[in-house]
């Protein structure tokens, strides 16, 4: 595939809105006015994720979420069998596969596709056939690029965090370009390429320039800078950094 993408879509991760509300167990701030705000200021969609031992989101979260959403909810959810049988009874439209550990603070690396595989197509056709898109959280390799599309996900979210962290421009550099080379193999895969996860105001425009990335995903950065610019304005400048110079959000 050769052809240029449209302005990237903004999904808007909230968990740490309701990391928040969780630190004193109060029932402010409230997610579903963030997700409304979010929506508001342009926000394509509103990402969660529901890890298995609630840390943020909540199960009426993720039930309040699709009973207001004004676009779409995208669930990002561990592989476990009372994961698979939560979103198969709540139907989100996306459900993004992510590795999880309990004891880390957030998701680190991406899903080992290939030496799960057999699992990964098992959760696939189950969320298939609820007619939930299923995307797969991987690192930018090849050999996990390649399993993805062999499990049958429509889509792949392509993990950032190695070039977000890099530290310094060369390593930067090399990092962009696994995300490059990652991103057109998907594409040729026939896949959709999503990426996401240490994107911020200062460092997503590498990323954007590709124009290989039809969607980010996008919370911790947004949040942080709701703190000083209200959650309109964090969400509505993101917007304008995926729209790239002289572009329109």
């Amino acid at each position: 595939m050769t052809e240029t993408l449209q302005t990237p879509l903004l999904g808007v991760n909230i968990d740490h809105v309701a990391t928040l509300r969780q630190a004193r167990g109060t029932e402010y701030p409230s997610v579903l006015e963030a997700a409304r705000v979010a929506e508001d200021y342009g926000a394509d969609l509103i990402t969660v994720h529901l890890r298995e031992d609630r840390r943020h989101i909540q199960d009426r979260d993720v039930s309040g979420l699709l009973e207001q959403s004004r676009t779409r909810l995208n669930l990002e959810m561990g592989m476990t069998d009372e994961m698979l049988d939560f979103a198969l009874s709540h139907r989100p439209e996306d459900v993004c596969l992510v590795p999880e550990r309990r004891m880390e603070l957030t998701t680190e690396g991406g899903l080992d596709v290939a030496d799960r595989q057999a699992e990964v197509t098992r959760f696939c056709r189950a969320l298939n056939a609820a007619g939930i898109r299923v995307s797969l959280f991987v690192d930018p390799e090849p050999e996990q690029i390649e399993a993805s599309a062999a499990c049958g996900a429509p889509v792949i979210e392509i993990h950032t965090g190695a070039y977000a962290n890099a530290g310094d421009p060369s390593r930067a550099r090399a990092e962009l370009d696994r995300i490059s080379e990652a991103a057109a193999l998907a594409r040729a895969n026939g896949l959709v390429v999503n990426a996401g996860h240490g994107l911020h105001y200062e460092n997503i425009s590498e990323v954007v320039a590709l124009e290989l990335i039809r969607e980010f995903n996008i919370g911790h950065a947004i949040i942080a800078r709701a703190i000083f610019s209200g959650l309109g304005g964090a969400v509505a400048e993101m917007k304008r950094c995926l729209a790239g110079p002289g572009g329109a959000a």
